[in-house]
C-alpha cells in the first residue's frame, strides 16, 4: 500500500485531490433512453447518488450450501475426495453416490428465518443497502425461478428467499441487491458426475451422473476437479441459458445493485445482461437511472460500464470511481469452525475502505435455520456502538486531499487474489482523513496511553492544509480537549476516557476543505 512520508506521527506530503463528492443524496440522470448490450452504449452508465453517499451493505451468503455449516463451496467440494467438506459429508451423510448435493439441498430448512429481524438489525447498525444472494455457483435460484425447478420455492426453505429479504429492505428503507454467481456452475458443478478414485467407492459415480439430475448438475463432459476460472470450454446453451435467469431475477424484484461474482462474462451475452439490468431499473425508476452493476474486472470498470468490486481487500490507492470491498467476517456460507474477524479488524478495514472513496460489503453468514449465532451478535452490536458514535465522520463526509499515514505497513504480495490476510493492526499513529463543509475528521486507529497526539501533517503551511483551525472536539463525548497548531503540527491532549471501541475521530472546523 502506497503511505505519504511519515513525520513523527503523521507527517504528509501533499496528495493528489478526489472530486468532491457532495453529502446531499441526488438523483442521476442518464444521457440517453436506452442502453444496448455494447461497450460504447454502456459508457453511458453514470453511477448513482445513492451509491456515491453509500459507506456500508450487509451481505447475507445464505442458502442450501448453508445446510452442512461447513463452509463455502460445499456443493463442489463434497465430491472432491480428501478435502475437508469431502470427509465431513461422508461421515454426516454418507456417500456422494448415495446422499448427494441434491439430497443435502431439503435440509436446508430455515425454520427460524426472519428477514424483517435482519434487515432491521442491520439497518441499525448503519447499513445503507442489503444484498441477497441471488443464486451461488451450486446452481440453485433463491426465488421463484421460471428457467429451473431446482429453486427455493420447490426445495429446501421453500419460499422466496430474494423475495422476502426484498421486502424487508424496502421496509427499512435501504437500498435492494442481489449477486449472481452463476455463470461458472457449468464447470463448478461438474465434479459431481466424477466418482472416488481410490477407496472402497472407488470407480462408483456419484449422484451427477444421474441424467434425471442433469438440470442441477449439468451436463459438462469434463470433470475439473482443478477448476480454471474461465469460459473456455462452456458452450452457447449454457450462455443463454445463464442470461435468461439473470434476466428473470431483474425482471422480477428490479434491484437496484447486481452483484457479479467475477468480470462481465460471455462477451455480448453478459453485456446484453448488464444493459437490459440498466434499462429495467430506468422504466422502474422513471427515467432515473439508480442501478449499480458490480464486477471484478479492473479493465471492464475502468471502462465506465459498471462499478469496480474488490474481494477481500482495499486498493492501494483512491479509485478514479465509486467502487466497492465486498468480504466476510469469516467463510462466505457459515462454518462452525470458523474464525471471525475482529471487530477491531472490520474498523480498521471499513475506514481504510472509506477514506479510498469505497464502501464496503460485508457478509454474516447466517446458519442453517436462518439465524446468525450468538458472536455474529456480539460483532455486530460493536459496531454498531462504534458507528453510533462516529457516525457524522462517516457518512455525512467525503474523502479528503490525501487519505491518511502512518508508520504501519501491510505486507505486500503481488501473487495474492486476495490481500485482506496480509492486513495487520493500526495504531493510533495511523490517521485516516475524510471531510465535510470547512470540516475535517481525523480517525486516529486506536487510543494512546499517554492521550497525546501530534499530527505534524496538519501543520500551518502545509500545502494541503488552507485555513485555520478554529476548534477541535472527539465525537462521542462532551470532555474538552486540548489543541494547539503551529508550523510543526496539531497537538492534541485527549480526555481521560475513549468514547468508543477502537479508532476515535477528530472533529476539527476551519479549514479549507
Amino acid at each position: 500500500m502506497m503511505f505519504f512520508p511519515l513525520v513523527r506521527i503523521c507527517g504528509f506530503a501533499a496528495g493528489s485531490s478526489q472530486k468532491k463528492t457532495p453529502c446531499v443524496s441526488r438523483v442521476s440522470t442518464l444521457r440517453k433512453n436506452t442502453f444496448a448490450g455494447t461497450i460504447d452504449s454502456l459508457k453511458d452508465y453514470e453511477v448513482p447518488e445513492w451509491f456515491k453517499n453509500a459507506r456500508l451493505g450487509i451481505w447475507a451468503h445464505w442458502g442450501p450450501q448453508s445446510a452442512p455449516e461447513y463452509g463455502d463451496w460445499y456443493a463442489r467440494n463434497m465430491y472432491i475426495q480428501g478435502t475437508r467438506q469431502y470427509r465431513y459429508h461422508v461421515v454426516r451423510y454418507g456417500h456422494p453416490s448415495v446422499f448427494g448435493y441434491k439430497d443435502v439441498i431439503d435440509t436446508w430448512h430455515g425454520r427460524n428465518f426472519d428477514p424483517d429481524y435482519l434487515v432491521r438489525l442491520y439497518r441499525r447498525m448503519g447499513a445503507q443497502y442489503f444484498v441477497s444472494m441471488g443464486v451461488h455457483v451450486d446452481n440453485f435460484d433463491l426465488w421463484n425461478s421460471a428457467h429451473t425447478r431446482w429453486n427455493s420455492v420447490n426445495f429446501g426453505i421453500r419460499k422466496d428467499v430474494v423475495g422476502l429479504f426484498r421486502k424487508a429492505a424496502l421496509k427499512y428503507g435501504m437500498r435492494f441487491g442481489v449477486s449472481d454467481h452463476l455463470w461458472m456452475a457449468y464447470k463448478w458443478m461438474s465434479v459431481a458426475r466424477g466418482c472416488d478414485s481410490s477407496g472402497p467407492y472407488a470407480g462408483i459415480p456419484y449422484d451427477g451422473s444421474d441424467p434425471q439430475y442433469s438440470d442441477l448438475y449439468g451436463d459438462c463432459p469434463v470433470v475439473y476437479r482443478k477448476l480454471p476460472w474461465d469460459e473456455e470450454g462452456i458452450p452457447e446453451k449454457w450462455k443463454v441459458h445463464w442470461s435468461l435467469r439473470i434476466k428473470d431475477l431483474i425482471d422480477k424484484y428490479k434491484p437496484d445493485l447486481l452483484y457479479c461474482d467475477g468480470p462481465i462474462p460471455f462477451g455480448s451475452i453478459g453485456l446484453d445482461v448488464v444493459a437490459h439490468f440498466y434499462n429495467v431499473n430506468l422504466r422502474a425508476n422513471g427515467g432515473r437511472l439508480e442501478a449499480v452493476y458490480t464486477c471484478k474486472s479492473i479493465e471492464q470498470a475502468g471502462q465506465g460500464i459498471c462499478v469496480l468490486d474488490k474481494e477481500r481487500g482495499v486498493v492501494e490507492d483512491p479509485w478514479p470511481a465509486p467502487w466497492q470491498t465486498c468480504t466476510c467476517i469469516g467463510n462466505w456460507h457459515y462454518d462452525i469452525k470458523a474464525v471471525y474477524k475482529t471487530p477491531k479488524q472490520i474498523v480498521d478495514m471499513f475506514v481504510d475502505i472509506i477514506v479510498r472513496g469505497g464502501r464496503l460489503l460485508l457478509n454474516f453468514p447466517l446458519r442453517c435455520d436462518g439465524t446468525l449465532d450468538s458472536e455474529e451478535l456480539r460483532i455486530i452490536h460493536e459496531l454498531t456502538d462504534w458507528i453510533s458514535v462516529n457516525r457524522e465522520a462517516i457518512f455525512e463526509s467525503r474523502p479528503w486531499k490525501i487519505w491518511g499515514a502512518g508508520p504501519t505497513r501491510h505486507k505486500v504480495d503481488p501473487n495474492a487474489k486476495y490481500t485482506e490476510y496480509l492486513r495487520v493492526p493500526l495504531t493510533h499513529q495511523d490517521v485516516r482523513f475524510m471531510c465535510g463543509d470547512r470540516l475535517l475528521y481525523v480517525f486516529f486507529m486506536g487510543w494512546p496511553e499517554t492521550r497525546f497526539l501530534r499530527i505534524d501533517s496538519l501543520a500551518i503551511g502545509q500545502p494541503h492544509v488552507a485555513g485555520r483551525i478554529r476548534s477541535v472536539q472527539l465525537l462521542g463525548t462532551n470532555a474538552p480537549v486540548r489543541w494547539e497548531q503551529d508550523h510543526t503540527g496539531l497537538k492534541v491532549w485527549l480526555p481521560p476516557e475513549p468514547p468508543c471501541k477502537y479508532a476515535a475521530v477528530l472533529k476539527i472546523v476551519g479549514l479549507e476543505t
